[in-house]
């Protein structure tokens, strides 16, 4: 171990601007890939920009099908449709089944 010190410190006396010049290439590489605007934190913020796009897709239709409700709430049949559809209500002597779907 102490022979490879030696030799890693000769070196470093002997090139001193090449040694230099190594370190600070990779320390910019280091800089690059992992500062709080390198490569791999860009690549997460991409990924999670698409997660947020498709929530926001999903939220807009949400929004849409709940204004579409509202515009036709005036309409007698759409409480009896609510009514069903969300809490399950039945009229007297029906038979309700249930599908649930992934």
């Amino acid at each position: 171990m102490k022979k490879f010190i030696d030799r890693i410190w000769e070196y470093i006396r002997s090139n001193p601007k090449k040694f230099f010049f190594r370190v600070a290439f990779a320390l910019f590489i280091l800089w690059i890939f992992f500062d709080d605007y390198g490569v791999v934190k860009r690549i997460r913020m991409e990924a999670e920009h698409r997660s947020l796009l498709e929530q926001q897709k999903i939220e807009q239709k949400k929004i849409i099908d709940n204004e579409l409700r509202i515009q036709h709430a005036h309409e007698p049949d759409s409480i009896e449709k609510a009514a069903r559809e969300k809490y399950n209500y039945r009229k007297p002597g029906e038979t309700l089944f249930i599908i649930r779907s992934h």
